[in-house]
C-alpha cells in the first residue's frame, strides 16, 4: 500500500526537508545562480561586440510609440535559442522565463512571441549579414586556414507540401477542365435566375454567388498565375540559351552545328515542370534518401581546419553546378584570400567548373563520377577514340583523383562539409534546423544565412575563444 503525505519516525531513514509551497528568495545577482563559462555569458560577450548598426539605425529612423527592446538582447536571445536547437518564436519566448540562460540575457525582460517573430521578420536581412562578421570572427581567432575548402548542396524542406504543387501537363488539363465546371454552373445559374424572376419578379434580390461557383473560379485563378509562371520561366531559360548560342557562334565565326532551338516567344515549359501553390518559389527536390520533398538548395563551403562555413547561400534550383564558381567568388569576398585546394563531389562537376581557378597556386578537384557510399576509389577509365572537351577533362580528373595525394585530399570532403550540414540539421533522435519556418526564396534565404551564422558563432565559442585567451 501507498502512502502519500505521511511521515513516519523512527525508522532509521532521514530526508531533507520537501516542502515545494515554501516560498523562497532567488540569488540576487544572476552569476550566482548560473555556473562559471555558462554558454549564456560567452553570447552576451559575444554579442557586445558585434556590429549592429543595422538594427539600430531602424529604430532610430522610427522613434515614436514605446520603447522597444534592445537589439543586443534580441540577437543574444535568439543566438542563444538557435544554438540550443530552439526555432520556434513560442518556444522562444518560453525560453526567456523558463530557461536561467535565457532569463538571463533577456535581462528580465519577457518579450512575446510576436515580438520575437516581428523582429526576425523585420531585422531578416540584418541578421543574415551577420554571416560574414561570424566569417570575421573565426579568422581572426585562427579557425580558417584555407588550406582545404570542401563545398557542398543540401536539400531543406521547404514550408509547404509537395502534394499543393502541379506539374505544367496537370494544369494545362485542370484548366479545361474548371472553364467546363465554371460554365456549367454559371448556365445553370442564369436558369435559375430565370426561373426566380418568373416566381417573385425580377425586384426581388438574388442570392449570392454560389459556393462551388466561388471555388472553382478561385482554384482556376490559381493554377492560371502558376502555369503563366512556368511559361515566363520556359521563355527566360530559351532566351539565355540563344543568347548563348549566338555568343559562341559568334566566338568561332560560323554557325554550330545541329538543330536551332525553338525561339523564346515558341518556347513551353515541359509537361512535367512543376509548382507548388503553398510557396510557389520552392521547387521538388530529390533528397539524399532518394525521397522527393518540396525544398530548397542550401549551399555551404566549408573550411577544413575546424569546419567554418566560409560561404553560403540559398536557391531553388536542384542542381549544384551552377552555384560552384559564385560560391568559391564568395569566399574570397568573406575572407580576402583564396583556398589552396577545392574539393566538391560529383554534382559540380563540369567543364567551366574544372576548369575554374581562383588563382595560380589554387588547385580544385572535383569528381565526374558519383562514388558509392564508403567508396573511395574512382572507376576506372573507359576506352574511346575522340572525345569531347568535356570527356577529356573529366578524364584528366580522374587521373589525378588516382595519385595518392589526389585520393586523400578528395578523401577529407566527406568529413568537412558533410558533418557541418549533420550539424546544423540534426539527426533523427535530435532534430535540428531541417525545415524552415517561413516562406519565399528572400526569407528562407535570411534563414539559411542566419542558421550558418549560428553555427560559426558556436564553433568560435567551443574552439576560437580558447585561442584568442591563449594568445
Amino acid at each position: 500500500m501507498l502512502w502519500v503525505g505521511v511521515e513516519y519516525r523512527g525508522m532509521g531513514t532521514r530526508f531533507r526537508d520537501y516542502a515545494p509551497e515554501q516560498p523562497h528568495l532567488l540569488p540576487p545577482s544572476p552569476q550566482d545562480w548560473l555556473p562559471e563559462g555558462h554558454l549564456a555569458y560567452l553570447i552576451r560577450d559575444l554579442v557586445q561586440g558585434l556590429d549592429l548598426w543595422a538594427i539600430h539605425k531602424t529604430h532610430w529612423r522610427n522613434a515614436r510609440g514605446a520603447p522597444g527592446f534592445h537589439p543586443a538582447m534580441m540577437v543574444g536571445i535568439l543566438m542563444y535559442a538557435w544554438v540550443n536547437r530552439v526555432y520556434s518564436s513560442r518556444r522562444i519566448a518560453r525560453l526567456c522565463v523558463e530557461d536561467l540562460g535565457g532569463r538571463f540575457l533577456a535581462a528580465g525582460h519577457s518579450p512575446d512571441f510576436r515580438t520575437i517573430s516581428l523582429f526576425q521578420l523585420v531585422h531578416g536581412e540584418a541578421l543574415a549579414d551577420l554571416f560574414v562578421q561570424s566569417v570575421h570572427l573565426c579568422q581572426r581567432a585562427g579557425l580558417v586556414s584555407l588550406r582545404l575548402v570542401a563545398g557542398d548542396g543540401s536539400k531543406i524542406e521547404a514550408n509547404a507540401s509537395k502534394h499543393k504543387a502541379m506539374s505544367y501537363g496537370r494544369m494545362v488539363e485542370q484548366e479545361a477542365q474548371l472553364r467546363g465546371e465554371i460554365a456549367e454552373l454559371q448556365r445553370r445559374g442564369r436558369q435559375q435566375d430565370m426561373e426566380d424572376d418568373a416566381l417573385f419578379g425580377k425586384d426581388v434580390a438574388g442570392l449570392d454567388l454560389p459556393a462551388e461557383l466561388k471555388r472553382r473560379e478561385t482554384r482556376l485563378s490559381h493554377i492560371l498565375a502558376a502555369k503563366e509562371a512556368l511559361e515566363a520561366e520556359a521563355k527566360a531559360a530559351a532566351l539565355a540559351s540563344q543568347a548563348e548560342r549566338e555568343a559562341k557562334e559568334r566566338e568561332r565565326g560560323k554557325p554550330l552545328p545541329g538543330k536551332k532551338p525553338k525561339p523564346p516567344e515558341e518556347a513551353k515549359p515541359a509537361d512535367k515542370a512543376q509548382r507548388g501553390f503553398t510557396d510557389p518559389e520552392s521547387r521538388i527536390m530529390k533528397a539524399s534518401g532518394g525521397e522527393f520533398i518540396q525544398a530548397y538548395n542550401g549551399q555551404a563551403v566549408v573550411d577544413g581546419d575546424a569546419q567554418v562555413i566560409v560561404a553560403c547561400d540559398l536557391t531553388n534550383q536542384a542542381a549544384d553546378a551552377p552555384h560552384f564558381v559564385p560560391m568559391m567568388e564568395q569566399v574570397r569576398e568573406n575572407t580576402g584570400g583564396t583556398p589552396e585546394k577545392i574539393v566538391a563531389d560529383a554534382g559540380y562537376f563540369s567543364e567551366a567548373n574544372a576548369q575554374y581557378c581562383p588563382s595560380p597556386t589554387s588547385e580544385v578537384l572535383i569528381s565526374p563520377d558519383r562514388l558509392t557510399h564508403g567508396s573511395t576509389e574512382m572507376p576506372a577509365q573507359s576506352a574511346s577514340g575522340v572525345q569531347s572537351a568535356s570527356a577529356r577533362m573529366a578524364a584528366q580528373m580522374r587521373e589525378v583523383l588516382r595519385t595518392p595525394e589526389g585520393h586523400d585530399t578528395y578523401a577529407c570532403r566527406k568529413k568537412i562539409v558533410e558533418p557541418v550540414f549533420g550539424q546544423i540539421k540534426g539527426c533523427p533522435g535530435s532534430p535540428g534546423f531541417c525545415h524552415f519556418l517561413r516562406r519565399g526564396l528572400v526569407k528562407a534565404r535570411q534563414e539559411w544565412l542566419w542558421a550558418c551564422a549560428t553555427h560559426n558563432f558556436l564553433k568560435y565559442l567551443r574552439y576560437g575563444r580558447v585561442c584568442v585567451v591563449a594568445g
